[in-house]
C-alpha cells in the first residue's frame, strides 16, 4: 500500500499528537511540526516510526510565512509529495474578558490560529492543485459557534474564521479534486488548560457536557483521520462537531 505523507502543525503535544499516531496507523508517513518542545517532537515521531511509518520532526511557527517553506520543503524532500495537511497548531492565549487582554495576545492568537492556517493551506493548495488530489483538515473549535464569553472570545472569533476558510477553500479548490473540512472540539482533556492558566478546566466544565465528561484527544484524532480518509471522499466544506454535545 502506498503511504500518503501528511503535514500535521502542531504535532507535539495534545491532539495534534494523537492525530500523528492516529495517521501513522492509517497509513500516512507524517511531518511533525512543533514550534517550542523538540524532544516532545522526537517522541511523537518515534511513536509514528513504531506504527511503521516515516517520520520527521520541522520546528515552524506557521504565522512566519519563510518557516512554513521549510516545513513543506522538508516534508517533500525528506518524506515526498504532500497529499495532507492538518492545521493543528494553535493559542488561546491567557483565559479572560476581552477589555482585560493584552494586544499582544491577541495579535499572537490571529496570528497564529487564522494567519498561520492561511499561510499553510496557501502552501498546501499550490502543491496539491499541481497533482490534481490532497486532503485538508483543519482543527476548529466549538467555541465558534459558543462564542466562549468571560474565557477567550478573541480564540472564539479566530475559530469562526477557520470555519469560513474551511467553506470557502472548500468550494475554491473542490475543482481541483482537493478536499477540505474541519473538525470542532469542545472541551478535550489535554495540557492546553494549563498553559492558559486554568489546568482544572476539564473536570470543572464536565458538568455542562452532555456526555458529562471532557473528551479525549484520540476521539479527536479519530475524526480527522476519518476526513483524512477516502471513506469520506464525498465529504467537503464540512464541520465535524467532537464536543460531547456542547
Amino acid at each position: 500500500m502506498k503511504r500518503l505523507v501528511t503535514v500535521v502543525t502542531g504535532g507535539s503535544r495534545g491532539i495534534g499528537a494523537a492525530t500523528c499516531r492516529r495517521l501513522a496507523e492509517d497509513g500516512h508517513d507524517v511531518l511533525v511540526g512543533y514550534l517550542r518542545d523538540a524532544d516532545a517532537a522526537e517522541d511523537v515521531a518515534e511513536a509514528v516510526r513504531r506504527a511503521g511509518a516515516r517520520s520527521v520532526c520541522v520546528r515552524a511557527d506557521t504565522s512566519v510565512e519563510a518557516d512554513v517553506e521549510r516545513l513543506f520543503t522538508a516534508a517533500e524532500e525528506q518524506l515526498g509529495p504532500v497529499a495532507g495537511l492538518v492545521n493543528n497548531a494553535g493559542v488561546t492565549g491567557p483565559f479572560g474578558r476581552l477589555a482585560d487582554s493584552d494586544p499582544a495576545d491577541l495579535r499572537r492568537i490571529v496570528e497564529v490560529n487564522l494567519l498561520g492556517t492561511l499561510l499553510c493551506s496557501r502552501r498546501a493548495a499550490r502543491v496539491m492543485t499541481a497533482r490534481g488530489n490532497g486532503v485538508i483538515v483543519n482543527v476548529s473549535s466549538a467555541a465558534a459557534t459558543l462564542g466562549s464569553p468571560g474565557d477567550y472570545v478573541h480564540y472564539a472569533a479566530t475559530k469562526a474564521a477557520v470555519d469560513a476558510l474551511t467553506l470557502g477553500l472548500a468550494k475554491e479548490l473542490g475543482p481541483d479534486g482537493i478536499r477540505v473540512n474541519a473538525v470542532a472540539p469542545g472541551v478535550i482533556d489535554t495540557e492546553i488548560h494549563a498553559r492558559s492558566g486554568d489546568p482544572d478546566r476539564p473536570e470543572r466544565l464536565a458538568a455542562s457536557i452532555p456526555l458529562r465528561r471532557a473528551g479525549r484527544p484520540e476521539e479527536v484524532a479519530a475524526a480527522i483521520a476519518w476526513l483524512m480518509s477516502p471513506e469520506a471522499s464525498y465529504a467537503t466544506g464540512t464541520v465535524v462537531r467532537v464536543s460531547g454535545g456542547r
